[in-house]
């Protein structure tokens, strides 16, 4: 029986959470939000936590696990958080334990498949999973994450991605009408996916087909599943979703996550979505047989990154 300290440190909250590891069960014994950008700097963030009613201190948990939404570099390092205001380097905070590592917010998602986390996730096509075989995981919320799950052994792998920033391909002369209004009007140097399939491509979309500049919530409030918005947003979705689908070639499954859908669950539910996620010349077939589930589970980042760190701490005691 071990303690961890896991972290969800996104561009709006930094999720933290201390677990315990029975087995290989995980159950969550408190959790606090932080403002990510409250704190000035990680180690500044690291402060709020300790100086918090949070019931955990430097050396009263046996390994820690944070996951940025940012690029990790070894574990060690996260430089730059792509929407908060400054970097990650675990070796400018006293943990009080050497089990201490970093890993990207998306390889969380990708471990909290493998836990109580996606219980109760929502099929959206039942599909035909097969056991022990590559799961994927992409999500939209502020930013736009991808990643992989891959059996090793008798442990589970995440692959990091930062697919986010990939460039996103359109279809037709509209979509690519629209494609030149979201490289302007997001300032990229292209539309990629985190302009594209988040809550600024929610809100450049239904600006570009109404007008209306609102915010993703206030959007979102007003739509329809016949919206053009809706329609055109869901389409998007699904399109990155079946690229990824294809990349991995997800036999063991597909996993939506990210606020979008989970406070939106229309814009994976509506027809264009599945329609969409079919359209492929050659692999139309196999994406009939891949499961696609949407997992809302806020707590799931956690999960994961927990999950992670029983893993390590059972590699720890196995390599003694």
């Amino acid at each position: 029986m071990v303690k961890i300290l896991a972290a969800d440190i996104g561009g709006t909250n930094s999720r933290f959470a201390l677990f315990e590891a029975r087995g290989t069960g995980l159950e969550m014994l408190d959790s606090i939000w932080l403002q990510t950008h409250g704190a000035r700097t990680f180690p500044e963030l690291v402060e709020q936590l300790w100086d918090s009613d949070f019931p955990v201190r430097p050396g009263t948990f046996d390994a820690a696990v944070l996951a940025p939404a940012g690029a990790v570099y070894h574990g060690v390092t996260c430089p730059h958080l792509p929407n908060a205001p400054w970097g990650m380097d675990l070796r400018e905070v006293d943990f009080g334990t050497s089990a201490v590592r970093l890993i990207n917010d998306f390889s969380a998602q990708a471990y909290a498949c493998r836990t109580a986390a996606v219980d109760d996730a929502l099929a959206i096509q039942i599909g035909e999973p097969v056991e022990g075989e590559t799961i994927g995981v992409i999500g939209a919320g502020t930013g736009l994450g991808y990643s992989a799950l891959l059996r090793s052994g008798d442990k589970w792998v995440a692959l990091p991605s930062e697919g986010g920033h990939m460039a996103f391909p359109f279809v037709g002369l509209d979509e690519v009408e629209y494609a030149e209004f979201n490289r302007i009007e997001s300032g990229r140097n292209w539309p990629e996916g985190d302009s594209v399939v988040t809550g600024l491509g929610l809100r450049l979309v239904h600006r570009f087909l109404t007008g209306e500049d609102l915010a993703p919530k206030e959007i979102s409030a007003k739509l329809m599943p016949d919206s053009e918005t809706t329609k055109w947003y869901a389409r998007f979705y699904a399109r990155a979703c079946r690229n990824w689908a294809i990349g991995l070639m997800t036999t063991g499954g597909l996993f939506i996550a990210g606020g979008v859908a989970a406070k939106n669950p229309m814009f994976v539910q509506v027809p264009e979505f599945m329609e969409e996620f079919h359209n492929s010349h050659v692999y139309q077939d196999f994406l009939h047989t891949v499961p696609v589930k949407l997992n809302a589970n806020e707590a799931s980042g956690l999960f994961g990154a927990a999950f992670y760190g029983a893993q390590m701490l059972a590699g720890r005691s196995e390599g003694a």
